[in-house]
């Protein structure tokens, strides 16, 4: 396969996909009914050179994690991904890697939760989709790249979150997400990525290497939260982790009590969307 026809794949597909199909704004002139660039590079966390460059055959080797977020964005059936990575000159991931493909029924649940925030993860805790109700509550993720992702990676040696902790259910989380990620690694231990992962994190990070090496087991447990907004304040919400039969995918859902001062800050993120408030 050459690279000019991975590039036309890629823009056909981009063509058929309505901007507000994909939870975008449709707001202003369009020269296409389909997705532009810089939406699908949105979409995907990939830039919009380097997808110029795909389309137009100037970029060669798309790695496996350019070419499963491609799939993701385009909201290509199990088919048309295995086409893509063909395409790629890639061999499709098997079972031994973490899945990070979202199936057509998925992605239709996701488009009918607009008003709630809701972020999709994979088995180690990297953060594959998240609807714009979430970026505005959480931190919009469209710049994010390779580790910064990851949600173990950003509370053990990035910025963290806007999750509000106290010393006992700060515990409790680090303990429940080093055990997902033991568990990750058991399940999945050719995946390179997250071997990677691992090592970097026991390298840098004392409280992580003792709770790696000390075996511990946990589990998530449904919670409520309480989200210090910059704009808005706090927020304390109901977050429920649901899990996605035989893709081991981790759905967030992140909801308020209705009539309460929450639900009501949570409206108001869901309308203003990730732009900044102004006086």
């Amino acid at each position: 396969m050459t690279r000019t026809e991975f590039g036309q794949a890629v823009h056909r597909w981009r063509d058929r996909i309505a901007p507000e199909a994909a939870g975008l704004p449709v707001g202003g002139h369009r020269r296409t009914a389909g997705l532009r660039r810089e939406e699908l590079a949105l979409l995907a966390g990939i830039s919009v050179d380097y997808i110029t460059r795909l389309e137009q055959g100037r970029a060669s080797n798309p790695s496996a994690q350019v070419v499963e977020a491609l799939a993701r964005a385009l909201r290509l059936s199990t088919t048309e991904r295995a086409h893509l990575f063909r395409l790629a000159g890639l061999a499709l991931p098997g079972p031994e890697t973490v899945p990070a493909y979202l199936t057509p029924s998925v992605q239709r649940l996701l488009d009918r939760l607009t008003g709630t925030p809701v972020g999709v993860y994979d088995a180690s805790w990297t953060l594959l989709v998240a609807n714009p109700p979430y970026a505005a509550l959480m931190g919009d993720p469209s710049g994010w790249r390779g580790n910064q992702r990851n949600a173990v990676w950003r509370h053990f040696l990035g910025p963290g979150t806007r999750a509000r902790h106290t010393p006992q259910s700060l515990r409790a989380f680090e303990t429940a997400v080093v055990a997902d990620l033991r568990a990750a690694a058991g399940c999945y231990p050719a995946d390179q990525q997250l071997r990677q992962l691992v090592a970097e994190l026991r390298a840098n990070n004392d409280r992580f290497a003792k709770l790696w090496d000390s075996g511990t087991v946990s589990r998530h447990e449904a919670a409520r939260k309480t989200i210090d907004h910059p704009h808005v304040g706090p927020l304390t919400l109901d977050c429920d982790v649901l899990t996605v039969a035989g893709s081991d995918l981790r759905i967030m859902i992140y909801t308020a009590e209705p009539g309460t001062e929450d639900a009501d800050r949570l409206a108001l993120l869901t309308v203003l969307g990730t732009q900044a408030l102004v006086e």
